[in-house]
């Protein structure tokens, strides 16, 4: 009996040892062992062009630590970004920029990042079904489009001759409009529901924060209905004075809201 018991327990050891090595066989091995930092990033780079973006991540993270502190590491915090973005992963593309922009501050390839970051946002509001739903732009919420404003206005300003600033300046200028045409969404908004004071009030802020934006022809023709429907004759007519002077050809007086028949902003 002595004998049969540790026989048993002899097996049972050997059984446990067999699932551990099993176990141990099973788990995936690292195929960038031994490999060279040149090497992780020319695949990486291989699956980013290729739009393998979720291997891509994996292996820009591990270079990112094998080549730490060195030019390589930094592109790959670059290239990481820029996958997570393709990805469709704006928020981890900014986090990343954001951290890379904060540890490497003298980097050359700052003005890029910044340049990376005002298209992640810009492109986060510019919303992936738009293009089938004619939605327009400025009816969502602009918190992307600010951002997306503000990293371009800062690119523009410490690097005005960077090779990224001149599509920055120009993508601002369609934000100021997407930023502007909310406001008068908005203002649209409460006159159709009949609420005219705060249809006004939103129609003179777009009219008072921004300038020469196609918005702005809608924002006074919305004061004009608004003090109309309030029976304020003189503010009504002073606001009608300033739109045929500054739109002497605008069809909102002839045709009213159905002036709108095309979007104020295209597809970038």
């Amino acid at each position: 009996m002595p004998g049969s018991k540790l026989s048993m327990v002899f097996s049972l050891v050997l059984a446990g040892v067999a699932v551990l090595l099993s176990a141990c066989s099973s788990t995936a091995k690292d195929p960038t062992v031994g490999w060279s930092p040149n090497k992780i990033y020319a695949e990486a780079k291989d699956e980013l062009s290729t739009g393998a973006y979720e291997k891509a991540i994996p292996l820009f993270e591990k270079l990112e630590g094998r080549a730490a502190g060195t030019p390589l590491a930094q592109q790959a915090q670059i290239d990481k970004a820029y996958a997570h973005y393709k990805n469709g992963d704006p928020v981890q593309a900014v986090a990343t920029l954001d951290r890379f922009m904060k540890l490497h501050p003298a980097s050359p390839a700052i003005d890029y990042a910044l340049y990376l970051k005002g298209i992640v946002n810009f492109n986060d509001d510019l919303g992936l079904f738009s293009a089938i739903t004619q939605q327009d732009l400025s009816e969502r919420d602009q918190k992307s489009a600010k951002d997306s404003f503000e990293a371009f206005k800062e690119l523009s300003t410490r690097y005005p001759d960077s090779r990224y600033t001149p599509d920055a300046r120009a993508r601002m200028n369609y934000v100021v409009n997407s930023l502007a045409q909310s406001e008068v969404h908005v203002a649209r908004y409460y006159f159709e529901r009949g609420a005219y004071l705060a249809a006004i009030n939103r129609a003179q802020t777009a009219v008072s924060e921004f300038q020469s934006v196609p918005a702005l022809e809608e924002a006074l023709f919305i004061m004009v209905k608004s003090y109309d429907a309030l029976n304020m004759s003189e503010l009504r007519d002073d606001t009608m004075r300033i739109l045929e002077k500054n739109y002497p050809r605008t069809p909102y007086l002839t045709q009213g809201f159905k002036a709108r028949t095309q979007p104020w902003w295209k597809l970038w």
